[in-house]
């Protein structure tokens, strides 16, 4: 089997320039069964608020393309589809690219995050949009997510253990192994492994919660200063290694970190609110803000946002509701570059 980094594909880091964004029509109503409708509202101003800056096509059930048309507006395009839920950063293909501009895609396997919920019908979105857009696939037989994983463009890959290394992905797979696939699908030269991620997140600690970089070299973390919280000895240990950390280019790593959001419940149970779940885009930065009991912290974190995208304008818009869903801004994007 041929694998991507033979043909000199690499994964682009999510600031380089995007051809169009994916984003999956909100439709479980066992994750929102009395919110739909006012989610698939949030769902459209992300679209829209996207739109102002790039391409944004959503999928949407056959029977429900036209509502999403009509609530998306005329600067989104609607692509009918069947699947089982709406977090196509996950189940979605992960487009790479080659240095002549040639763009493909791995389709990865996909089990609802280790077998949490349906997901057949998810595992086959990816290939039909591969399909639909005439690129070339490389079909991986291991399961991966888009959430788990961030790069630098310049070789360097940021996941999480409690992820990546969790028996309900890929039991037959230990670390070296894993981070040998990531080589030759990603064309990354150097994995750094954080251990967890955020309390609460059921995803199983996904990165985009917890990290991500901004520029090579240079890493946003979020951060908790509370001793009794639980996200305190998390982001206490992720730093540590962030600040051992050396990239595939032999440097030591600029960390910016970003107080967390007061602590949001459902049900009792603690929500992974993040502001490191926002979603980079042509010339635009959308960053989930959470309001009431968080403004502060919602300010401060646009504030830093802005300070390390100065080429981005950063629109915050309103995360709390599709948090409830499990995910936010990140999660429920997907990019294609151009």
């Amino acid at each position: 089997m041929t694998l991507p980094r033979e043909f000199g594909f690499a994964m682009p880091p999510e600031w380089a320039l995007h051809a169009r964004t994916f984003i999956t029509w909100p439709v479980c109503e066992d994750t929102w069964p009395d919110e739909l409708e006012e989610v698939r509202d949030a769902y459209a101003h992300v679209a829209k608020t996207i739109a102002r800056f790039e391409p944004v096509t959503v999928i949407a059930r056959p029977h429900l393309a036209d509502d999403a048309a009509r609530r998306c507006g005329e600067n989104v395009t609607v692509l009918a589809m069947d699947y089982d839920d709406s977090w196509i950063r996950d189940n979605g293909p992960t487009f790479i690219k080659k240095a002549n501009g040639e763009v493909a895609a791995i389709n990865w396997q996909f089990n609802a995050w280790g077998g949490k919920y349906a997901w057949e019908k998810d595992n086959l979105v990816a290939p039909a949009i591969i399909s639909h857009y005439g690129v070339r696939s490389f079909d991986a037989p291991f399961i991966m997510e888009g959430g788990s994983l961030h790069v630098d463009g310049e070789g360097t890959l940021l996941t999480t253990e409690e992820c990546l290394l969790n028996p309900n992905r890929n039991p037959h797979l230990d670390k070296s192994a894993i981070e040998a696939e990531l080589r030759q699908y990603l064309g990354i030269d150097k994995v750094i492994w954080l251990k967890q991620g955020l309390d609460g997140d059921h995803t199983d600690g996904h990165v985009d919660n917890v990290a991500c970089f901004s520029r090579p070299g240079t890493v946003l973390i979020q951060a908790c200063y509370d001793p009794a919280d639980p996200n305190y000895a998390i982001y206490q240990e992720n730093l540590a290694i962030l600040q051992a950390a050396t990239d595939a280019q032999g440097r030591s790593l600029e960390i910016i970190p970003i107080e967390q959001p007061p602590a949001l419940y459902l049900d009792d149970l603690r929500m992974a609110a993040s502001y490191i779940n926002f979603y980079t885009c042509n010339g635009g930065i959308i960053l989930p803000v959470f309001g009431g009991e968080c403004a502060e912290a919602d300010q401060k974190a646009q504030a830093i946002i802005q300070k390390a995208f100065p080429n981005h304008e950063v629109v915050p818009v309103d995360g709390r509701l599709i948090l409830t869903g499990g995910g936010n801004v990140h999660c429920l994007t997907q990019q294609m570059p151009k």
